[in-house]
Protein backbone atom coordinates (compact mmCIF):
# COMPACT_ATOMS: atom_id res chain seq x y z
CA UNK A 1 0.00 0.00 0.00
CA UNK A 2 1.49 3.63 -0.75
CA UNK A 3 1.69 6.06 2.25
CA UNK A 4 0.60 9.63 1.50
CA UNK A 5 1.91 11.12 4.52
CA UNK A 6 1.52 14.67 3.15
CA UNK A 7 -2.41 13.83 3.11
CA UNK A 8 -2.52 13.53 6.77
CA UNK A 9 -0.44 16.80 7.15
CA UNK A 10 -3.29 18.75 5.51
CA UNK A 11 -6.21 17.02 7.11
CA UNK A 12 -4.39 18.42 10.68
CA UNK A 13 -3.79 21.74 9.37
CA UNK A 14 -7.21 22.06 8.15
CA UNK A 15 -8.09 21.02 11.83
CA UNK A 16 -6.38 23.72 12.88
CA UNK A 17 -8.17 26.21 10.77
CA UNK A 18 -11.84 25.44 11.93
CA UNK A 19 -11.06 25.64 15.64
CA UNK A 20 -12.67 28.27 17.07
CA UNK A 21 -10.96 31.00 18.41
CA UNK A 22 -10.86 32.42 22.40
CA UNK A 23 -13.42 34.81 23.31
CA UNK A 24 -11.30 38.08 24.85
CA UNK A 25 -12.52 41.00 27.54
CA UNK A 26 -13.06 43.14 24.21
CA UNK A 27 -15.45 40.88 22.65
CA UNK A 28 -17.83 41.11 25.58
CA UNK A 29 -17.94 44.76 26.08
CA UNK A 30 -17.33 45.89 22.45
CA UNK A 31 -20.72 47.52 21.09
CA UNK A 32 -21.56 45.02 18.01
CA UNK A 33 -21.06 48.40 15.79
CA UNK A 34 -19.86 51.44 15.60
CA UNK A 35 -21.18 54.43 13.55
CA UNK A 36 -19.63 58.17 13.30
CA UNK A 37 -21.70 60.70 12.28
CA UNK A 38 -21.26 64.16 11.68
CA UNK A 39 -22.86 65.70 15.13
CA UNK A 40 -23.43 62.35 17.14
CA UNK A 41 -21.77 58.34 17.32
CA UNK A 42 -23.78 55.11 17.26
CA UNK A 43 -22.32 52.49 19.51
CA UNK A 44 -24.92 49.17 18.46
CA UNK A 45 -28.39 50.95 19.07
CA UNK A 46 -27.21 53.68 21.31
CA UNK A 47 -26.10 57.04 20.10
CA UNK A 48 -23.81 59.33 22.36
CA UNK A 49 -22.60 63.25 21.88
CA UNK A 50 -19.95 65.18 23.07
CA UNK A 51 -19.34 68.28 24.07
CA UNK A 52 -16.91 70.74 25.70
CA UNK A 53 -16.76 73.91 27.71
CA UNK A 54 -15.27 77.03 25.73
CA UNK A 55 -15.82 79.74 28.38
CA UNK A 56 -16.39 80.58 32.18
CA UNK A 57 -17.70 83.59 33.74
CA UNK A 58 -15.24 85.29 36.13
CA UNK A 59 -16.42 83.87 39.48
CA UNK A 60 -17.25 80.31 39.88
CA UNK A 61 -19.48 79.63 42.63
CA UNK A 62 -17.93 75.76 44.99
CA UNK A 63 -19.47 72.76 43.63
CA UNK A 64 -21.15 74.48 40.06
CA UNK A 65 -20.71 70.92 38.28
CA UNK A 66 -22.53 68.90 41.09
CA UNK A 67 -26.07 69.68 39.33
CA UNK A 68 -24.63 68.26 36.13
CA UNK A 69 -23.22 64.72 37.42
CA UNK A 70 -26.51 64.67 39.80
CA UNK A 71 -29.01 64.18 36.50
CA UNK A 72 -31.02 61.47 35.71
CA UNK A 73 -28.75 60.33 32.69
CA UNK A 74 -25.95 58.63 32.22
CA UNK A 75 -23.76 60.93 31.09
CA UNK A 76 -19.69 60.82 31.34
CA UNK A 77 -17.57 63.50 31.95
CA UNK A 78 -14.00 64.11 32.04
CA UNK A 79 -11.24 66.70 33.49
CA UNK A 80 -8.24 66.55 31.99
CA UNK A 81 -6.08 69.25 34.27
CA UNK A 82 -2.28 70.54 32.91
CA UNK A 83 -0.08 72.09 35.01
CA UNK A 84 1.66 75.36 33.50
CA UNK A 85 5.46 76.28 34.53
CA UNK A 86 4.69 79.58 36.85
CA UNK A 87 7.72 81.54 35.03
CA UNK A 88 6.56 81.53 31.93
CA UNK A 89 2.84 82.30 32.98
CA UNK A 90 4.75 86.02 35.25
CA UNK A 91 6.30 86.76 31.96
CA UNK A 92 2.61 86.62 29.83
CA UNK A 93 0.96 88.88 32.69
CA UNK A 94 4.24 91.02 32.40
CA UNK A 95 3.38 91.64 29.04
CA UNK A 96 -0.14 91.67 29.02
CA UNK A 97 0.03 93.98 32.55
CA UNK A 98 2.29 96.67 30.64
CA UNK A 99 0.19 96.23 27.45
CA UNK A 100 -2.69 97.34 30.02
CA UNK A 101 -1.32 99.85 31.86
CA UNK A 102 -0.15 100.76 28.40
CA UNK A 103 -3.85 101.24 27.02
CA UNK A 104 -4.95 103.05 30.32
CA UNK A 105 -2.18 106.10 30.37
CA UNK A 106 -3.33 106.81 26.56
CA UNK A 107 -6.83 107.09 27.30
CA UNK A 108 -6.29 109.27 30.18
CA UNK A 109 -4.08 111.26 27.75
CA UNK A 110 -6.67 111.81 24.61
CA UNK A 111 -9.29 112.73 27.48
CA UNK A 112 -11.56 109.40 27.33
CA UNK A 113 -13.61 108.48 29.94
CA UNK A 114 -12.32 105.52 31.94
CA UNK A 115 -12.72 101.59 30.49
CA UNK A 116 -14.11 99.29 33.87
CA UNK A 117 -13.00 96.66 31.62
CA UNK A 118 -9.44 97.73 31.83
CA UNK A 119 -9.57 98.27 34.96
CA UNK A 120 -10.98 95.20 36.55
CA UNK A 121 -8.61 93.16 33.59
CA UNK A 122 -5.97 95.34 35.50
CA UNK A 123 -6.77 94.82 39.26
CA UNK A 124 -7.20 91.14 37.85
CA UNK A 125 -3.83 90.52 36.81
CA UNK A 126 -1.69 92.12 39.54
CA UNK A 127 -3.53 89.84 42.30
CA UNK A 128 -2.75 86.92 40.32
CA UNK A 129 0.98 87.99 39.65
CA UNK A 130 1.21 88.55 43.58
CA UNK A 131 -0.42 85.11 44.51
CA UNK A 132 1.92 83.41 41.56
CA UNK A 133 4.69 84.88 42.74
CA UNK A 134 4.25 84.00 46.44
CA UNK A 135 3.45 80.69 45.96
CA UNK A 136 -0.19 80.99 46.91
CA UNK A 137 -1.66 79.58 43.30
CA UNK A 138 -0.77 78.10 40.41
CA UNK A 139 -2.20 78.44 36.77
CA UNK A 140 -3.42 75.10 34.83
CA UNK A 141 -5.12 74.38 31.30
CA UNK A 142 -8.30 72.96 32.28
CA UNK A 143 -9.94 70.75 29.38
CA UNK A 144 -13.80 69.94 30.63
CA UNK A 145 -15.35 67.30 28.19
CA UNK A 146 -18.78 65.53 28.57
CA UNK A 147 -21.00 62.78 26.63
CA UNK A 148 -24.42 62.09 26.82
CA UNK A 149 -26.28 58.81 25.68
CA UNK A 150 -29.53 58.53 24.36
CA UNK A 151 -31.56 55.61 22.26
CA UNK A 152 -32.92 58.28 19.33
CA UNK A 153 -31.40 61.72 18.40
CA UNK A 154 -34.65 63.26 19.79
CA UNK A 155 -34.04 62.01 23.42
CA UNK A 156 -29.78 63.62 23.02
CA UNK A 157 -31.45 66.75 21.75
CA UNK A 158 -33.61 66.81 25.30
CA UNK A 159 -30.87 65.77 27.38
CA UNK A 160 -28.58 68.67 25.75
CA UNK A 161 -30.80 71.15 26.38
CA UNK A 162 -31.01 69.92 30.13
CA UNK A 163 -27.46 70.72 30.40
CA UNK A 164 -27.03 73.50 28.74
CA UNK A 165 -29.59 75.28 31.06
CA UNK A 166 -27.51 73.80 33.96
CA UNK A 167 -24.57 75.42 32.60
CA UNK A 168 -25.69 78.40 30.56
CA UNK A 169 -27.59 79.37 34.32
CA UNK A 170 -24.05 79.83 35.79
CA UNK A 171 -22.53 81.61 32.17
CA UNK A 172 -20.64 78.48 31.38
CA UNK A 173 -21.16 77.76 27.54
CA UNK A 174 -21.05 74.06 25.90
CA UNK A 175 -20.03 73.44 22.04
CA UNK A 176 -20.48 70.05 20.53
CA UNK A 177 -17.71 68.23 18.87
CA UNK A 178 -18.56 68.64 15.47
CA UNK A 179 -17.37 65.89 12.95
CA UNK A 180 -14.82 65.00 15.86
CA UNK A 181 -17.32 62.64 17.51
CA UNK A 182 -15.04 59.82 17.87
CA UNK A 183 -12.28 62.02 19.79
CA UNK A 184 -14.62 63.49 22.15
CA UNK A 185 -15.69 59.93 22.65
CA UNK A 186 -12.44 58.93 23.51
CA UNK A 187 -11.41 62.08 25.40
CA UNK A 188 -14.20 61.27 27.93
CA UNK A 189 -13.23 57.53 28.34
CA UNK A 190 -11.16 56.46 31.55
CA UNK A 191 -7.93 56.62 28.84
CA UNK A 192 -6.76 59.72 29.99
CA UNK A 193 -6.02 60.50 26.40
CA UNK A 194 -6.94 64.35 25.94
CA UNK A 195 -7.82 64.45 21.63
CA UNK A 196 -9.72 67.54 22.01
CA UNK A 197 -7.35 69.82 23.05
CA UNK A 198 -9.26 72.99 24.03
CA UNK A 199 -7.89 74.07 27.07
CA UNK A 200 -8.91 77.13 29.38
CA UNK A 201 -6.28 78.85 31.43
CA UNK A 202 -7.58 78.50 35.17
CA UNK A 203 -5.34 79.37 38.61
CA UNK A 204 -6.00 77.05 41.65
CA UNK A 205 -8.99 78.77 43.10
CA UNK A 206 -11.26 78.61 40.96
CA UNK A 207 -10.44 75.20 39.65
CA UNK A 208 -10.69 73.51 43.20
CA UNK A 209 -15.02 74.83 42.61
CA UNK A 210 -14.70 71.98 39.70
CA UNK A 211 -14.14 69.54 41.79
CA UNK A 212 -17.80 67.32 41.57
CA UNK A 213 -17.21 65.34 44.76
CA UNK A 214 -19.10 67.46 47.03
CA UNK A 215 -20.58 65.21 49.86
CA UNK A 216 -23.48 66.37 52.36
CA UNK A 217 -21.94 67.04 55.78
CA UNK A 218 -23.97 67.80 58.92
CA UNK A 219 -21.36 68.53 61.25
CA UNK A 220 -22.06 71.67 63.52
CA UNK A 221 -19.78 73.08 66.48
CA UNK A 222 -22.69 72.74 69.25
CA UNK A 223 -25.19 70.12 68.83
CA UNK A 224 -25.74 66.04 69.70
CA UNK A 225 -24.47 63.12 68.16
CA UNK A 226 -27.39 61.72 65.60
CA UNK A 227 -24.56 58.92 64.01
CA UNK A 228 -22.27 58.67 61.08
CA UNK A 229 -22.42 59.96 57.84
CA UNK A 230 -21.99 56.91 55.29
CA UNK A 231 -20.79 59.50 52.55
CA UNK A 232 -17.37 60.54 54.07
CA UNK A 233 -17.58 58.81 57.57
CA UNK A 234 -17.63 61.94 59.21
CA UNK A 235 -19.79 62.54 62.56
CA UNK A 236 -23.62 63.97 62.18
CA UNK A 237 -23.25 66.70 65.02
CA UNK A 238 -26.27 68.77 64.67
CA UNK A 239 -28.74 70.73 66.71
CA UNK A 240 -32.16 70.48 66.24
CA UNK A 241 -33.36 73.77 67.72
CA UNK A 242 -31.05 75.54 65.29
CA UNK A 243 -33.87 74.97 62.58
CA UNK A 244 -36.41 77.11 61.79
CA UNK A 245 -38.45 74.62 63.96
CA UNK A 246 -36.97 71.53 66.14
CA UNK A 247 -39.10 69.66 64.94
CA UNK A 248 -38.72 66.14 63.89
CA UNK A 249 -40.71 63.07 61.85
CA UNK A 250 -39.46 59.74 62.19
CA UNK A 251 -40.83 56.84 59.78
CA UNK A 252 -39.43 53.44 59.30
CA UNK A 253 -40.93 49.75 59.78
CA UNK A 254 -40.96 47.69 62.59
CA UNK A 255 -37.51 46.51 63.60
CA UNK A 256 -35.45 49.17 61.59
CA UNK A 257 -34.21 50.81 64.71
CA UNK A 258 -36.39 53.59 64.44
CA UNK A 259 -37.49 53.79 69.10
CA UNK A 260 -33.35 52.95 69.03
CA UNK A 261 -32.33 56.06 67.54
CA UNK A 262 -34.76 58.58 69.20
CA UNK A 263 -33.85 57.05 72.33
CA UNK A 264 -30.23 57.82 71.63
CA UNK A 265 -31.02 60.94 70.50
CA UNK A 266 -33.11 61.59 74.02
CA UNK A 267 -30.58 60.45 75.87
CA UNK A 268 -27.68 62.42 75.22
CA UNK A 269 -29.88 65.59 74.51
CA UNK A 270 -30.38 65.10 78.92
CA UNK A 271 -26.62 65.40 78.48
CA UNK A 272 -27.15 68.63 76.91
CA UNK A 273 -29.53 69.74 79.36
CA UNK A 274 -32.65 69.44 76.80
CA UNK A 275 -35.69 68.22 78.95
CA UNK A 276 -37.72 65.20 77.28
CA UNK A 277 -41.69 64.10 77.49
CA UNK A 278 -42.70 60.92 76.05
CA UNK A 279 -45.80 59.16 74.76
CA UNK A 280 -44.94 55.37 75.53
CA UNK A 281 -47.37 52.75 73.62
CA UNK A 282 -45.23 49.84 74.92
CA UNK A 283 -43.46 51.13 77.87
CA UNK A 284 -40.24 50.61 76.37
CA UNK A 285 -38.91 53.62 78.06
CA UNK A 286 -39.48 52.51 81.36
CA UNK A 287 -35.84 51.47 81.75
CA UNK A 288 -34.67 54.43 80.02
CA UNK A 289 -36.12 56.53 83.05
CA UNK A 290 -35.11 54.52 85.48
CA UNK A 291 -31.35 55.02 84.27
CA UNK A 292 -31.64 58.50 84.28
CA UNK A 293 -33.85 59.30 87.05
CA UNK A 294 -36.25 60.53 85.68
CA UNK A 295 -40.54 59.94 85.86
CA UNK A 296 -42.77 57.00 84.72
CA UNK A 297 -45.96 56.85 84.94
CA UNK A 298 -47.96 54.01 83.88
CA UNK A 299 -51.32 54.44 82.43
CA UNK A 300 -54.18 52.28 82.68
CA UNK A 301 -57.23 52.14 84.30
CA UNK A 302 -56.36 50.70 87.40
CA UNK A 303 -53.63 52.54 87.33
CA UNK A 304 -52.96 54.85 90.41
CA UNK A 305 -51.70 57.16 87.69
CA UNK A 306 -54.47 60.13 87.25
CA UNK A 307 -54.66 62.92 85.06
CA UNK A 308 -57.63 65.28 84.76
CA UNK A 309 -59.18 65.90 81.45
CA UNK A 310 -60.62 69.44 83.20
CA UNK A 311 -57.00 70.42 84.33
CA UNK A 312 -56.50 74.14 83.02
CA UNK A 313 -53.14 75.58 82.36
CA UNK A 314 -52.05 78.47 84.67
CA UNK A 315 -52.76 82.22 82.57
CA UNK A 316 -49.88 83.69 81.38
CA UNK A 317 -48.72 87.80 81.79
CA UNK A 318 -49.08 88.41 78.38
CA UNK A 319 -52.61 86.07 78.05
CA UNK A 320 -56.13 86.77 78.55
CA UNK A 321 -58.57 84.79 81.60
CA UNK A 322 -60.78 84.41 79.24
CA UNK A 323 -59.08 83.46 75.80
CA UNK A 324 -57.37 80.44 77.84
CA UNK A 325 -60.89 79.25 79.59
CA UNK A 326 -62.62 79.57 76.22
CA UNK A 327 -59.75 77.32 74.39
CA UNK A 328 -59.68 74.88 77.18
CA UNK A 329 -63.42 74.45 76.38
CA UNK A 330 -62.89 74.20 72.66
CA UNK A 331 -60.34 71.10 73.36
CA UNK A 332 -62.67 69.75 75.45
CA UNK A 333 -65.35 68.91 73.07
CA UNK A 334 -62.53 67.48 70.56
CA UNK A 335 -61.95 65.16 73.59
CA UNK A 336 -65.60 64.66 74.08
CA UNK A 337 -66.20 63.81 70.14
CA UNK A 338 -63.73 60.88 70.69
CA UNK A 339 -64.95 59.69 73.74
CA UNK A 340 -68.43 59.72 73.24
CA UNK A 341 -68.39 58.46 69.32
CA UNK A 342 -68.63 61.75 67.88
CA UNK A 343 -71.31 64.54 68.51
CA UNK A 344 -74.41 65.87 66.42
CA UNK A 345 -74.56 69.65 65.99
CA UNK A 346 -77.18 70.07 68.02
CA UNK A 347 -75.12 67.87 70.82
CA UNK A 348 -72.12 69.51 70.22
CA UNK A 349 -73.62 72.86 70.84
CA UNK A 350 -75.19 71.46 73.93
CA UNK A 351 -71.74 70.03 75.49
CA UNK A 352 -69.94 73.31 74.27
CA UNK A 353 -72.66 75.17 76.84
CA UNK A 354 -72.54 72.59 79.60
CA UNK A 355 -68.67 72.91 79.77
CA UNK A 356 -69.12 76.62 80.34
CA UNK A 357 -71.35 76.23 83.34
CA UNK A 358 -69.48 73.06 84.74
CA UNK A 359 -66.66 75.67 84.89
CA UNK A 360 -68.45 78.58 85.87
CA UNK A 361 -70.46 76.44 88.64
CA UNK A 362 -66.68 75.89 90.43
CA UNK A 363 -66.43 79.49 90.46
CA UNK A 364 -63.92 80.01 86.91
CA UNK A 365 -65.04 82.20 84.94
CA UNK A 366 -62.76 84.60 82.98
CA UNK A 367 -63.94 87.22 85.55
CA UNK A 368 -62.48 85.13 88.55
CA UNK A 369 -59.11 85.48 89.49
CA UNK A 370 -57.17 82.64 87.90
CA UNK A 371 -54.96 82.24 91.00
CA UNK A 372 -57.75 80.28 92.47
CA UNK A 373 -58.70 77.99 89.46
CA UNK A 374 -56.42 75.43 90.27
CA UNK A 375 -57.85 74.52 93.67
CA UNK A 376 -61.91 74.80 92.07
CA UNK A 377 -61.00 72.22 88.87
CA UNK A 378 -63.84 69.95 88.13
CA UNK A 379 -64.04 66.30 87.15
CA UNK A 380 -66.10 64.64 84.38
CA UNK A 381 -68.83 63.71 86.77
CA UNK A 382 -70.03 67.40 87.10
CA UNK A 383 -70.13 67.43 83.47
CA UNK A 384 -72.35 64.55 83.80
CA UNK A 385 -74.84 66.40 86.72
CA UNK A 386 -74.90 69.55 84.72
CA UNK A 387 -75.81 67.59 81.56
CA UNK A 388 -78.52 66.00 83.23
CA UNK A 389 -79.99 69.16 84.35
CA UNK A 390 -80.42 70.22 80.75
CA UNK A 391 -83.24 69.47 78.36
CA UNK A 392 -82.47 66.66 75.25
CA UNK A 393 -79.51 65.50 77.09
CA UNK A 394 -80.15 61.73 77.62
CA UNK A 395 -78.05 60.27 74.97
CA UNK A 396 -75.33 62.05 76.04
CA UNK A 397 -75.83 61.53 79.64
CA UNK A 398 -76.00 57.87 79.39
CA UNK A 399 -73.07 57.42 76.86
CA UNK A 400 -71.14 59.48 79.22
CA UNK A 401 -71.64 57.59 82.68
CA UNK A 402 -69.24 54.93 81.71
CA UNK A 403 -66.48 57.40 81.94
CA UNK A 404 -68.18 59.10 85.27
CA UNK A 405 -69.01 56.04 87.11
CA UNK A 406 -68.79 52.87 84.89
CA UNK A 407 -65.76 50.80 84.37
CA UNK A 408 -63.80 53.91 82.89
CA UNK A 409 -64.23 56.23 85.82
CA UNK A 410 -60.94 54.91 87.72
CA UNK A 411 -59.04 57.14 84.53
CA UNK A 412 -61.29 59.57 83.35
CA UNK A 413 -63.31 60.72 86.61
CA UNK A 414 -60.11 61.70 88.75
CA UNK A 415 -58.31 64.60 89.63
CA UNK A 416 -54.96 65.09 88.63
CA UNK A 417 -51.88 63.46 90.71
CA UNK A 418 -48.38 63.20 89.07
CA UNK A 419 -45.52 65.84 89.02
CA UNK A 420 -43.26 66.71 85.92
CA UNK A 421 -40.70 68.00 87.44
CA UNK A 422 -38.04 65.94 86.30
CA UNK A 423 -35.83 66.05 83.34
CA UNK A 424 -37.50 63.05 81.61
CA UNK A 425 -41.27 62.15 82.34
CA UNK A 426 -42.54 58.87 80.45
CA UNK A 427 -46.28 58.08 80.41
CA UNK A 428 -46.57 54.27 79.29
CA UNK A 429 -49.58 53.16 77.29
CA UNK A 430 -49.02 49.95 77.17
CA UNK A 431 -51.80 48.38 79.52
CA UNK A 432 -54.98 51.00 78.29
CA UNK A 433 -57.02 49.26 76.05
CA UNK A 434 -56.72 49.46 72.58
CA UNK A 435 -60.07 51.58 71.89
CA UNK A 436 -59.00 53.99 75.07
CA UNK A 437 -55.50 54.63 73.86
CA UNK A 438 -56.34 57.21 71.52
CA UNK A 439 -58.41 59.24 74.46
CA UNK A 440 -55.87 58.64 76.96
CA UNK A 441 -53.11 59.98 74.00
CA UNK A 442 -55.15 63.15 73.76
CA UNK A 443 -55.73 63.88 77.41
CA UNK A 444 -52.10 63.27 78.06
CA UNK A 445 -51.19 65.67 75.23
CA UNK A 446 -53.57 68.10 76.68
CA UNK A 447 -51.36 68.34 80.27
CA UNK A 448 -48.09 68.28 78.61
CA UNK A 449 -49.14 71.04 76.53
CA UNK A 450 -50.41 73.24 79.43
CA UNK A 451 -47.03 71.94 81.49
CA UNK A 452 -45.11 73.66 78.26
CA UNK A 453 -46.67 76.79 78.08
CA UNK A 454 -45.95 77.17 82.58
CA UNK A 455 -42.70 77.63 81.88
CA UNK A 456 -40.23 78.08 78.78
CA UNK A 457 -37.27 75.53 78.77
CA UNK A 458 -35.93 73.19 76.05
CA UNK A 459 -37.60 70.46 75.86
CA UNK A 460 -38.48 67.64 73.33
CA UNK A 461 -41.93 65.66 73.39
CA UNK A 462 -41.54 62.18 71.60
CA UNK A 463 -44.59 60.82 70.60
CA UNK A 464 -44.48 57.40 69.80
CA UNK A 465 -46.66 55.17 67.36
CA UNK A 466 -48.42 58.56 66.67
CA UNK A 467 -50.94 56.78 64.33
CA UNK A 468 -52.95 56.26 67.47
CA UNK A 469 -53.72 59.61 67.80
CA UNK A 470 -53.86 60.46 64.16
CA UNK A 471 -56.91 58.00 64.14
CA UNK A 472 -59.33 60.63 64.85
CA UNK A 473 -60.08 63.76 63.75
CA UNK A 474 -59.62 65.84 66.63
CA UNK A 475 -56.92 64.48 67.93
CA UNK A 476 -55.08 64.72 64.99
CA UNK A 477 -56.01 68.20 64.76
CA UNK A 478 -54.55 69.20 68.31
CA UNK A 479 -51.54 67.32 67.68
CA UNK A 480 -50.65 69.56 64.57
CA UNK A 481 -51.76 72.53 66.69
CA UNK A 482 -49.08 71.60 68.91
CA UNK A 483 -46.42 71.00 66.08
CA UNK A 484 -47.27 74.68 64.95
CA UNK A 485 -47.42 76.45 67.82
CA UNK A 486 -44.37 74.07 70.03
CA UNK A 487 -41.51 76.96 68.31
CA UNK A 488 -42.66 79.73 70.58
CA UNK A 489 -42.41 77.49 73.38
CA UNK A 490 -38.78 76.42 73.25
CA UNK A 491 -40.41 72.68 72.19
CA UNK A 492 -39.46 70.00 69.51
CA UNK A 493 -42.04 67.35 68.99
CA UNK A 494 -40.72 64.09 67.55
CA UNK A 495 -43.25 62.41 66.02
CA UNK A 496 -42.77 58.86 65.46
CA UNK A 497 -44.84 55.98 63.27
CA UNK A 498 -44.77 52.74 61.46
CA UNK A 499 -46.84 53.17 58.29
CA UNK A 500 -46.36 56.28 56.25
CA UNK A 501 -49.76 55.33 54.48
CA UNK A 502 -51.82 55.59 57.98
CA UNK A 503 -50.42 58.80 58.60
CA UNK A 504 -50.97 60.26 55.63
CA UNK A 505 -54.35 59.05 55.13
CA UNK A 506 -55.00 61.69 58.05
CA UNK A 507 -55.44 65.59 56.49
CA UNK A 508 -53.11 67.05 59.16
CA UNK A 509 -50.54 64.57 58.15
CA UNK A 510 -48.99 66.37 55.88
CA UNK A 511 -48.66 69.96 57.58
CA UNK A 512 -46.79 67.91 60.10
CA UNK A 513 -44.34 66.88 57.82
CA UNK A 514 -44.66 70.47 56.20
CA UNK A 515 -43.96 71.40 60.07
CA UNK A 516 -41.19 69.24 60.91
CA UNK A 517 -37.44 70.58 59.53
CA UNK A 518 -36.13 67.26 60.74
CA UNK A 519 -36.89 64.00 58.99
CA UNK A 520 -35.32 61.01 59.85
CA UNK A 521 -36.23 57.52 57.25
CA UNK A 522 -35.00 54.18 57.95
CA UNK A 523 -35.91 50.92 56.16
CA UNK A 524 -39.22 51.17 54.37
CA UNK A 525 -41.66 47.93 53.21
CA UNK A 526 -41.90 47.85 49.63
CA UNK A 527 -45.98 48.48 49.93
CA UNK A 528 -45.32 51.88 51.78
CA UNK A 529 -41.87 53.60 49.62
CA UNK A 530 -43.89 54.83 46.71
CA UNK A 531 -45.56 56.98 49.11
CA UNK A 532 -42.65 57.84 50.77
CA UNK A 533 -40.95 58.72 47.73
CA UNK A 534 -43.42 60.98 46.69
CA UNK A 535 -44.08 62.71 49.98
CA UNK A 536 -40.52 63.81 50.99
CA UNK A 537 -39.13 64.07 46.80
CA UNK A 538 -36.63 60.97 47.13
CA UNK A 539 -34.40 60.09 44.57
CA UNK A 540 -34.90 56.94 42.89
CA UNK A 541 -31.33 55.98 45.01
CA UNK A 542 -32.42 57.15 48.05
CA UNK A 543 -35.80 55.00 47.42
CA UNK A 544 -33.76 51.43 47.21
CA UNK A 545 -30.96 52.60 50.12
CA UNK A 546 -34.69 52.83 52.03
CA UNK A 547 -35.53 49.65 50.73
CA UNK A 548 -32.11 47.74 51.29
CA UNK A 549 -30.24 49.51 54.13
CA UNK A 550 -28.91 47.67 57.56
CA UNK A 551 -30.87 48.73 61.07
CA UNK A 552 -30.11 51.38 62.12
CA UNK A 553 -29.43 53.25 58.61
CA UNK A 554 -31.56 55.36 56.76
CA UNK A 555 -31.60 59.10 55.60
CA UNK A 556 -31.31 61.83 57.72
CA UNK A 557 -33.12 65.15 56.58
CA UNK A 558 -31.87 68.62 58.58
CA UNK A 559 -33.83 71.56 56.42
CA UNK A 560 -32.35 71.41 52.97
CA UNK A 561 -29.53 69.22 53.60
CA UNK A 562 -29.59 64.96 53.96
CA UNK A 563 -27.03 62.53 54.50
CA UNK A 564 -27.33 58.80 54.48
CA UNK A 565 -26.84 58.01 57.63
CA UNK A 566 -26.05 55.28 60.57
CA UNK A 567 -26.94 55.39 64.08
CA UNK A 568 -23.88 54.20 66.48
CA UNK A 569 -24.30 54.30 70.76
CA UNK A 570 -21.45 53.10 72.51
CA UNK A 571 -21.63 50.26 74.62
CA UNK A 572 -22.71 51.89 78.04
CA UNK A 573 -25.93 54.05 75.88
CA UNK A 574 -26.61 50.29 73.91
CA UNK A 575 -27.72 48.94 77.61
CA UNK A 576 -29.72 51.57 78.47
CA UNK A 577 -31.23 51.86 75.15
CA UNK A 578 -31.80 48.60 73.37
CA UNK A 579 -34.92 47.23 72.06
CA UNK A 580 -33.65 43.80 71.35
CA UNK A 581 -35.91 41.32 73.10
CA UNK A 582 -33.38 39.49 74.29
CA UNK A 583 -30.84 41.95 75.67
CA UNK A 584 -34.48 43.60 77.62
CA UNK A 585 -35.12 40.08 78.91
CA UNK A 586 -31.95 39.93 80.56
CA UNK A 587 -31.60 43.50 81.65
CA UNK A 588 -35.05 42.90 83.52
CA UNK A 589 -34.13 39.89 84.96
CA UNK A 590 -31.01 41.90 86.55
CA UNK A 591 -33.52 44.15 87.69
CA UNK A 592 -35.20 41.59 89.87
CA UNK A 593 -31.97 40.25 91.17
CA UNK A 594 -30.79 43.89 92.51
CA UNK A 595 -34.46 44.28 93.93
CA UNK A 596 -34.25 40.47 95.96
CA UNK A 597 -30.49 41.44 97.20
Amino acid sequence: MLKLPFLKKEKKSAELEIKPEEIQLADIIAPSSVAIKQNYLQLGERLCKSFFVFSYPRYLSTGWLSPAINLNYPLDISLHIHPIDSGQILRQLRRKLTEIQAEIIDREEKGLIRDPTLETAHQDIEKLRDDLQTARERVFRLGLYLTIYGDTQTELRRIETTLRSIFESRLIYLKPTLLREREGFVSTCPYGLDRILVHTPMNTAPLSSIFPFVSPDLSANEGILYGLNQHNNSLVLFDRFTLENANSVTFAKAGAGKSYALKLEVLRSLMQGVDAIILDPENEYEFLADAVGGSFFRISLTSPTHINPFDLPPVGEDEKPGDVLRTNIINLVGLLRIMLGGLTPREDAIVDRALTETYAARDITPETDPATWPEKIPLMSDLETVLSGMEGTESLVQRLRKFTTGSYAGFFNQPSNISMDKNLVVFGLRDMEEELRPMAMFIILRYIWNTVRTEMKKRILLIDEAWWIMQTEDGASFLYGICKRARKYWLGVSTITQDVSDFMKSDYGKPIITNSSLQLLMKQSPATIDVLQKTFNLTDEEKYLLLECAVGEGIFIAGTKRVALKVVASYAEDQIITTSPKEVLKARRAKKRLKAE
